[in-house]
């Protein structure tokens, strides 16, 4: 079993971080849908007023992936607001690459993303999941998550930033 230690994200994690992310929208059949930088990921977790939080997985050098990674996995979350029920933490990215899965890394984030939320007096921790990330729905399952689609129909929507652009001007 690899030793791995959890911690937040430091600014020199950025391109550990942007590469995970890419892991992941490949893993998810979106990889063409990454457009951000290393330079945007760095101003926007890491100045006054982060938009983002993040929490790093790393193992020792000689534990280090096959490509000769020792960040292995990432949890990018930030905070909202619900009316109804007040702070939430959201869980935006959450991976752990494909070598290092099923020896407790992930149980281990998602325990260290739950004690921040009870520490920072979130109400809940809400994430989407692919449809057909089968295993990461499970996961979530396992550990008492609730498919709000399913159970309270709630759909998501974008509005992306050309349309935001026409809305700005009518």
């Amino acid at each position: 079993m690899a030793n791995f230690i959890l911690r937040k994200a430091e600014p020199k994690d950025v391109s550990d971080i942007l590469r995970l992310i890419k892991e992941l929208a490949k893993f998810e059949e979106m990889e063409e849908q990454v457009i951000l930088t290393e330079k945007e990921l760095l101003e926007d977790g890491f100045g006054d007023h982060p938009f983002y939080h993040c929490f790093v997985a790393e193992v020792p050098k000689d534990q280090q992936s096959l490509e000769g990674y020792t960040v292995i996995g990432f949890a990018m979350y930030y905070f909202t607001y619900d009316p109804w029920i007040g702070k939430l933490l959201y869980l935006e990215d959450f991976y752990v690459m494909t070598e290092f899965r099923g020896i407790g890394i992930g149980s281990h984030i998602l325990k260290l993303l739950s004690q921040t939320a009870v520490k920072t007096r979130c109400s809940s921790m809400h994430f989407i999941v692919a449809e057909n990330n089968k295993q990461s729905i499970e996961f979530y399952k396992r550990r008492g998550a609730s498919d709000l689609s399913f159970e309270e129909g709630w759909r998501l929507f974008a509005i992306e930033k050309e349309d935001l652009l026409k809305i700005t001007t009518k």
